[in-house]
């Protein structure tokens, strides 16, 4: 079912960086409100229902909240927990005149890695029709019992905006994936999560925004 986020205050302050942060603060920022609808979720991190989008008040970013995104290995785990991954096609509705870039992506998450054992985060973005960017992976070795966060960023320079006066779908693969390493699976668990005590985890991607000639 198609899911529709109108610009909202689900994006709490806290959780966005200003686009100055990322060199933005010279670009424009429509005036009118976005829409975006999640035309498709495949993957066995976002089962059927267990992502959803919200878009902050300002048009600068937009939040992807999983309530179901685990990966692990050892005790309890099935052969496959071992990777997890989501691909969110996404229809971004914009005002007329302008096109946009993912400038930057934030991911938190909790880890819970023995020692010896090790994760990864990795995402790739492209618009339909257009080559996949590179992927950017994060790593995280254990012993780990604590709360994660990842960043990808984009220079100005090297953003790729969408073509303008055509509408393209912008897909985001993301992948959790745990390996016991030298631990010992047999006896202890290891697990990554895009998740947090509460069931949900806020992923905030930053947009730059341009106008179309």
């Amino acid at each position: 079912m198609l899911l529709r986020a109108l610009a909202a205050a689900a994006v709490a302050a806290a959780t966005l960086s200003g686009p100055s942060a990322f060199g933005l603060d010279s670009l424009p920022t429509p005036p009118d409100r976005i829409v975006i609808d999640v035309a498709t979720v495949n993957g066995s991190g976002c089962p059927a229902g267990t992502a959803a989008v919200a878009v902050s008040p300002d048009n600068t970013a937009f939040t992807v909240t999983y309530s179901s995104y685990l990966a692990q290995v050892g005790l309890g785990s099935k052969p496959t927990d071992f990777r997890k991954n989501c691909q969110l096609n996404l229809r971004v509705h914009v005002p007329q005149g302008f096109t946009y870039a993912i400038a930057s992506a934030d991911y938190r998450g909790y880890a819970h890695l023995e020692k010896g054992a090790g994760g990864t985060q990795r995402a790739g973005y492209y618009f339909q029709g257009l080559p996949d960017t590179s992927y950017q992976n994060h790593r995280f070795d254990g012993p780990k019992d604590d709360n994660w966060q990842a960043t990808d960023t984009v220079d100005v320079q090297a953003l790729v905006f969408a073509p303008c006066g055509e509408e393209r779908n912008f897909n985001i693969n993301t992948e959790l994936r745990v390996s016991p390493g030298s631990s010992d699976p047999t006896r202890t668990t290891s697990f990554m999560t895009m998740d947090s005590t509460d069931g949900d985890i806020d992923t905030v991607y930053h947009l730059a925004w341009k106008h179309c000639p």
